[in-house]
């Protein structure tokens, strides 16, 4: 007959590790899928990027996370889950992308990119670095477009447009000038937004003040040509010279997949899904979220620090509603 898992946890990020092992723990046979390497999201952050978080708060499971500094970089965060992930020997398959998740009577079909699964409870950890939030304009199709940024060095020397004011875009918009970029930041609202990390924050309002980095404030990007961007700036289109756009503008979850599933999803602008806080089991018995993804457009309102004790509320409600599992159903 084929197996049945206890849980299959859908995201092998720091969240659905910690999941993976606080199931191990308690006995459930569990299986984690990842649609590319360890901590997956992590490993397509910026090269340089340093967390806002200082180590021990990224730490799962009480399992000391040692740094260099007091707030680790993307390398040493890589570092610390994959030895996690292979110390403790987790049932985890990488480069295996959930297809489709279906409930039949009181289990879940799983179909993945390489095969075919049944278990009795999902919980799923997908964060929300896969789908960028566009800006809809003509031009944004282009190659020198990104809506990702990983290594100044590439554009050094180059006329480079930044788009946001979150800390992926200021960090980048530092990181290119110091490495011999012409940068312009294009920024909706009328400051550098309040969630950049302390340390940078001034670092950018200086830079801007001097002239190193010209910024426009009240502005939004509206064009995108081969070697020009327009910009409307209070209602003025200005178009200067470029080379590359780095269109920073935040990501989201995949609600499409959510409603695939069936999860309740709020009708404002929020979209948040449905859920239990108390066990973070949404609509759909047996079905629980986990992580960044239960803020749906409130990306800043999740994270590691805040969400890793998701995976002992998960584990404990599923314990009490299932207090004798098996692996061979």
């Amino acid at each position: 007959m084929k197996k049945v898992y206890d849980i299959i946890i859908i995201g092998g990020g720091p969240i659905g590790i910690a999941c993976g092992l606080e199931a191990k723990k308690n006995g459930l046979d569990y299986l984690i899928l990842e649609k590319g390497p360890i901590v997956n999201s992590l490993f397509h952050y910026p090269t340089n990027m340093q967390f806002f978080s200082s180590s021990e708060k990224l730490e799962i499971d009480e399992i000391p996370f040692i740094s260099k500094e007091a707030k680790p970089k993307r390398d040493e965060a890589l570092e610390y889950y994959r030895r996690i992930v292979t110390s403790n020997k987790l049932n985890i398959h990488l480069f295996e992308k959930v297809e489709s998740v279906k409930k039949d009577s009181n289990r879940f079909n799983v179909i993945s990119s390489k095969n075919t699964y049944s278990s009795n409870q999902i919980i799923l950890a997908t964060g929300f670095y896969d789908i960028p939030n566009l800006l809809n304009i003509p031009g944004e199709d282009l190659s020198k477009v990104t809506h990702y940024y990983d290594n100044p060095h590439y554009y050094s020397g180059q006329k480079v447009a930044v788009v946001g004011a979150s800390n992926s875009a200021i960090d980048a918009a530092l990181e290119c000038w110091r490495k011999g970029a012409e940068v312009t930041l294009i920024i909706r609202g009328d400051e550098v937004g309040q969630r950049v990390k302390y340390w940078v924050r001034p670092d950018i309002i200086n830079r801007i003040e001097e002239g190193s980095i010209k910024a426009y404030f009240k502005s939004s990007l509206v064009r995108i040509e081969k070697n020009t961007v327009t910009i409307n700036v209070e209602g003025k289109h200005i178009t200067i010279d470029n080379d590359f756009v780095l269109a920073l503008t935040g990501y989201k979850p995949n609600f499409n997949f959510l409603k695939m599933l069936g999860v309740h999803i709020s009708d404002d602008e929020k979209k948040l899904p449905q859920y239990n806080p108390d066990s973070m089991e949404t609509n759909i018995e047996g079905l629980y979220l986990a992580g960044v993804i239960c803020g749906g457009m409130e990306t800043h309102k999740w994270f590691i620090e805040n969400s890793r004790i998701h995976a002992k509320q998960i584990i404990q409600d599923i314990l009490s509603k299932q207090p004798s599992t098996s692996a061979i159903k």
